[in-house]
């Protein structure tokens, strides 16, 4: 069973940094695809950024240039800079794990995230 907790997260004013962090158990970053999703108030849960089993990282276009995920192996840890941070980033943020699929020793594909944390509440102000 793969455990996930988050922290890192807080109050910031617009154009602030923050950097929530994710620490895994029960499983290696190596064999794992990592990402970040958010959900705010009313609104449905999306995708921030991810990481793949190849180490390839994709992100939403409203967060691309601003933020940048990262993975520490030797600490099991995922990462999440958020540089430039606007009001509307405000949501409840979330680790996810999935699956990882080779074929031949190369990297095919993510499965669907089927591990989540806790979350961590960000919130920016203007």
């Amino acid at each position: 069973q793969v455990h996930l907790l988050e922290s890192g997260g807080g109050s910031v004013q617009s154009g602030g940094s923050l950097r929530p962090s994710c620490l895994a158990s029960g499983y290696t970053h190596t064999t794992r695809c990592m990402g970040w999703l958010r959900q705010a108030p009313g609104k449905a849960r999306e995708g921030v950024a991810a990481i793949d089993g190849d180490g390839g990282t994709s992100y939403a276009d409203s967060v691309k240039g601003r933020f940048t995920i990262s993975q520490d192996n030797a600490k099991n840890t995922l990462y999440l800079q958020m540089n430039s941070l606007k009001p509307e980033d405000t949501a409840m943020y979330y680790c996810a794990a999935a699956e990882a699929y080779y074929s031949g020793g190369y990297f095919v594909t993510c499965g669907r995230y089927n591990s989540w944390g806790q979350g961590t509440q960000v919130t920016v102000s203007s």
